[in-house]
C-alpha cells in the first residue's frame, strides 16, 4: 500500500495535479525593505521571485511557436518565456544591457528546455531599435507569430508636481511608444493564428494616487489591446492582455513602490500576498495556445481577488 501511494504521488507531482493552497504558497509580508536602481536584478530581491524556474511543466502546446518577448529577463516576462520554451516555443528576449545576468539565467533555462533562445539588449524608447528589434527576431527564428509586449516603466512618485517632463516621457515611451512601433514593425510578419499580448494591470482600474503616469499607460494598453482585436480580427490575428495585480518583481523594488508599501506588499490582496511571476505564466500560454482561438480582445486578469476584468 505504501509503494502504491508513493508512486501516486510521483505521477501527480509530474503531472501538476497535485492540490495546494494558494495561502501561504508563497512568501508574504513584511518584507525587507529593499532598494535597487533601476532597472534592477531578479536575483539580487530577497526573496528571490519564483518565475517557474523549478515548478513550471510543459505539455507542447505551443510547438513549433516562435516569440519575442520584451521585458523577458525578469519578472512576468521571465515566467512567459520559461514556459513558452518548455511548451516547445522557440523565443527572443529583449532587455536593458544592464539586465544582462539576469538575461543570461533565462536563456539558459531556454536551452535547456530544448528550445532555442535568443537576447536582444537595446531600450525600448528608441523607434529605430524596436523595428530593428523586431527585424532581428525573425530573422534569428525564422520568423514570428506570438508577440508579447512586456517591458514597462514605474516610478512612485507622492505628487505629480515631482514627476519631471523626462521622467513624464520615459513611462510613456517604455509603456505606450514602443508596443506601437513594435506591433507596427510586426504586421508585416504575422500571419493567421498569430498571437498579440499587451501587459495591463490593475492600475488600469484602480489607479493609485502615486502612480499617475503609469497609470495612465495601463489604461491605454487595456484600450490598444481592445480597439486592435477589432481591427486585426478579421486578419486572423488575435490580441489579448493580462492585468496583475500586485507581484513580486524588480518592478516595484527599483522606484515602483516606495519602502514603507514594499514592507506591506501585498497584504491586501484576499491570499495576504503578492503573486509571484510563475503564477501568470500559464495565462500567457493560454492566450497564444490555438485552442484559445476565439479569445480576442479580452483582458484576463490575475490579482489575487482585486481587480475588474
Amino acid at each position: 500500500m505504501k509503494n502504491l501511494e508513493n508512486n501516486e504521488e510521483i505521477f501527480a507531482q509530474k503531472n501538476n495535479t497535485v492540490m495546494t493552497n494558494p495561502v501561504g504558497k508563497y512568501p508574504e509580508p513584511p518584507f525587507e525593505r529593499q532598494f535597487q536602481p533601476f532597472p534592477g536584478l531578479a536575483h539580487k530581491m530577497n526573496p528571490v521571485p519564483d518565475h517557474g524556474e523549478e515548478s513550471y511543466i510543459g505539455s507542447g502546446r505551443l510547438m513549433g511557436r516562435k516569440a519575442l518577448i520584451t521585458g523577458g529577463d525578469s519578472g512576468i516576462g521571465r515566467a512567459a518565456a520559461i514556459a513558452y520554451a518548455r511548451e516547445g516555443a522557440d523565443v527572443v528576449i529583449n532587455y536593458l544591457p544592464e539586465e544582462q545576468s539576469d538575461a543570461d539565467q533565462v536563456l539558459e533555462l531556454i536551452e535547456k528546455a530544448g528550445q532555442k533562445g535568443f537576447g536582444i539588449p537595446g531600450d525600448l524608447r528608441e523607434e529605430s531599435f524596436c523595428k530593428e528589434l523586431f527585424a532581428q527576431a525573425v530573422e534569428k527564428l525564422g520568423g514570428l507569430d506570438i508577440l508579447i509586449n512586456n517591458a514597462g516603466h514605474q516610478k512612485s512618485n507622492e505628487s505629480i508636481l515631482d514627476i519631471t517632463t523626462e521622467a513624464f516621457d520615459r513611462t510613456m515611451k517604455t509603456n505606450i511608444y514602443a508596443p506601437f512601433w513594435i506591433i507596427k514593425a510586426a504586421l508585416p510578419h504575422l500571419k493567421p493564428g498569430s498571437s498579440i499580448i499587451g501587459l495591463s494591470s490593475v492600475q488600469a482600474y484602480d489607479p493609485s494616487e502615486d502612480l499617475y503616469d503609469y497609470a495612465q499607460t495601463k489604461a491605454a494598453t487595456t484600450s490598444y489591446v481592445k480597439s486592435l482585436a477589432k481591427q486585426l480580427g478579421p486578419k486572423g490575428i488575435r490580441v489579448n492582455g493580462v492585468a496583475p495585480g500586485p507581484v513580486w518583481t524588480t518592478l516595484e523594488i527599483s522606484g515602483g513602490q516606495t519602502q514603507e508599501k514594499i514592507e506591506v506588499f501585498g497584504q491586501d490582496t484576499a491570499f495576504g500576498r503578492p503573486g509571484q511571476p510563475a503564477e501568470l505564466a500559464s495565462i500567457f500560454v493560454q492566450l497564444a495556445a490555438d485552442d484559445a482561438s476565439f479569445a480576442t480582445g479580452q483582458i484576463y486578469g490575475s490579482a489575487g481577488g482585486s481587480g475588474q476584468p
